[in-house]
């Protein structure tokens, strides 16, 4: 028996599954009872997906993922602009999508692909709309919802029941904290909370917990203070670092969330005593 029809052979599809013709299962992919597989989807070696599913036409999914019921990915934008042009979702690998995730493929009004890494935790009920472009190693909590658009770099962790606005960025190795409504970008490395969501300090506990040095998290400081602890202008505050750490990655993540922000970055800010018990 050749290689490929040893690879063909297991495929293990559900006899109650609904597969397009024109989709491309590679080896060893499970698909569960009731699961729809739409037209052009390609899911890759490996790859789980349990009963009730919906990917829809032209998804791709990346090796060794673990897709559970309920889950639809690769369905129309909520745009009222979209007319059914061809437009993606592309998944990375080792992704875990748990139930009731809705991933949305784009719209035709920028890179036509909505895109999501690989290693990404993606739990309960989680929406990534259209053309949003997410990197790996990112996870989301319980009801966290993505608007349009947003971006969201390596290693972020976004909490349970947080809104995002459409177009905003959200910086690597950042958290932000359970039912927060972001609507400015998020820099890296900060833990950011509340309704509008502000910059209450570094997320020092995932720095630590990531194996960085010394160096780095003294850097990752500095860059920190002048951001968001002294008078300095954004854009002065930019120039500062290039002046200050011109060879450093996490300056040159915190310049660029400057640099590339449309709707402005999320700051830090003064509690009323009134507020002391707030995000605690």
């Amino acid at each position: 028996m050749s290689t490929e029809a040893k690879k063909s052979n297991s495929v293990r599809i559900h006899p109650t599954a609904v597969i397009h013709p024109t989709a491309e299962l590679d080896y060893n992919v499970e698909i569960g009872p009731y699961t729809v597989i739409g037209e052009e989807v390609n899911i890759g070696a490996g790859t789980k997906i349990g009963s009730h599913a919906v990917i829809d036409k032209w998804t791709t999914i990346g090796r060794d993922c673990h897709i559970f019921q309920f889950v639809s990915i690769g369905a129309p934008p909520q745009d009222l602009g979209y007319k059914g042009e061809k437009t993606e979702v592309i998944l990375g690998d080792n992704n875990v999508i748990r139930e009731f995730v809705t991933i949305h493929r784009a719209t035709t009004k920028e890179r036509l692909k909505t895109v999501c890494g690989s290693n990404n935790l993606f739990m309960n009920y989680v929406h990534i709309a259209h053309d949003c472009n997410l990197g790996d190693n990112i996870i989301m909590a319980n009801n966290a919802t993505l608007a349009g658009h947003v971006n969201i770099d390596e290693y972020a962790i976004v909490g349970g029941i947080v809104a995002v606005h459409q177009h905003v960025n959200i910086g690597a190795y950042c958290i932000i904290g359970g039912a927060s409504a972001v609507s400015k970008d998020i820099p890296p490395y900060v833990l950011a909370v509340g309704n509008r969501a502000h910059v209450k300090s570094l997320n020092m506990i995932g720095i630590r917990r990531k194996g960085f040095s010394k160096l780095d998290i003294d850097e990752i400081r500095r860059c920190y203070t002048i951001l968001f602890k002294s008078s300095l202008s954004t854009k002065d505050a930019a120039e500062q670092m290039k002046t200050e750490l011109p060879e450093s990655v996490h300056a040159r993540r915190f310049i660029d969330s400057i640099e590339n922000s449309t709707r402005g970055i999320t700051r830090m800010r003064h509690k009323k005593k009134s507020e002391q018990n707030e995000d605690e």
